[in-house]
């Protein structure tokens, strides 16, 4: 079997209208010369061309997928978020929650993004994928049940779980969050359920604010099951090696998931203009290869990645490429410039023993 990669031209045409970086033009704000929203298509649009001209495409399993449909949205989704999401779509598009702007059409191209993540595990559950990569767009990591958030309008991977839940019987499964904003979505989703692990790792005092904690564990039946590992801004990839190696491979193998869901973002990475750590290309290749020995371990390979977050347009698509690489098995001629020069620009010495420290209080104090 191959590596499935899932993919529709309708995502890349998803819009969040005339933004600079992430505040709206007008005023004092000036367009960009180059764009307008840091949530631009250019990063996955760039990713995907990138796989294709190194030859990787070819070697895959490339599939699209239907729209999700309401009764998969509402298994997360209030009706009434829903109703007002389609009806300013509808109108030419406007804002819901907490920056969370879109534009004409979006509503349609948010069921398209949730239908990729669906297929991608019902294949993989299915048996018809060895492993998978959802490039979705709209993200949906931030989205509540009730309020967009953070560029994000469904919530993709929670509307994926609850239809594996139902369609295949699926019952532990463990979300691992990198992208380096707070996945604080799903963790409100599954905060007092024991049969979704919710793990998120992320910089501290980050987007959104509050939310991010190592002291959120979860509520009632839920409580343990959420882990929020935080990394200090300025860190980088032997911090999030460290973190993966304390945090997040015990907590999978203490849940001993069915299923493993990646919210896969590349923001983490040394260039990215809404974070300040320096991971890179083989940062996200070796969390990659880890994350595969896990799923190869405790649940047969069963293995998703969904897209979230990542805005540097020149750097997401070699981490990409470097995921996509280690999923399927296949190394291209592709060589990251970036990361020589992000692999030079190390955090200090005292910044790295400092995150040690707090890593192992975080081991202390969790519930593993």
């Amino acid at each position: 079997m191959k590596t499935g990669f899932y993919f529709d031209e309708h995502c890349l045409w998803h819009t969040a209208a005339a933004h600079a970086l992430i505040e709206p033009v007008g005023g004092w704000v000036e367009p960009l010369a180059a764009g307008g929203h840091a949530e631009s298509p250019e990063t996955k649009r760039r990713f995907k061309s990138l796989l294709d001209v190194s030859g990787l495409t070819a070697q895959l399993d490339v599939r699209s997928a239907d729209h999700a449909e309401m009764d998969d949205l509402l298994r997360v989704h209030g009706k009434d978020y829903l109703n007002e999401f389609k009806k300013l779509s509808d109108a030419g598009g406007g804002e819901l929650g907490t920056r969370a702007p879109f534009g004409p059409g979006s509503y349609e191209i948010a069921l398209r993004s949730a239908g990729l993540a669906m297929r991608a595990v019902d294949d993989v559950l299915s048996g018809d994928v060895k492993n998978a990569y959802a490039l979705s767009r709209p993200p949906g990591h931030h989205c509540l049940p009730d309020e967009a958030m953070g560029f994000c309008l469904l919530n993709n991977i929670s509307i994926a779980i609850e239809a594996a839940k139902r369609k295949h019987g699926v019952d532990r499964v463990a979300v691992v969050d990198w992208d380096v904003h707070h996945g604080n979505g799903t963790q409100v989703v599954y905060y007092e359920r024991n049969d979704v692990l919710t793990v998120s790792i992320h910089t501290e005092s980050g987007f959104p604010p509050g939310l991010s904690v190592p002291e959120l564990r979860g509520e009632g039946a839920g409580d343990g099951y959420n882990l929020n590992v935080t990394l200090l801004p300025g860190v980088g990839h032997d911090s999030y090696i460290s973190a993966f190696n304390k945090l997040v491979l015990p907590s999978l193998m203490a849940f001993q998931p069915e299923l493993i869901i990646v919210a896969c973002g590349f923001d983490a990475n040394g260039f990215d203009p809404l974070s300040r750590t320096l991971a890179h290309s083989d940062t996200f290749r070796d969390m990659t290869s880890m994350i595969m020995k896990a799923a190869d371990d405790l649940c047969g390979g069963k293995l998703v990645l969904v897209h979230e977050g990542g805005y540097a347009e020149a750097v997401v698509p070699f981490c990409g490429v470097a995921v996509m690489e280690e999923l399927s098995g296949i190394r291209t001629e592709v060589v990251d410039p970036f990361a020589a020069l992000l692999k030079g620009r190390q955090p200090p010495k005292v910044l790295i023993k400092l995150q040690e420290t707090l890593l192992d209080e975080q081991v202390r104090a969790s519930t593993l």
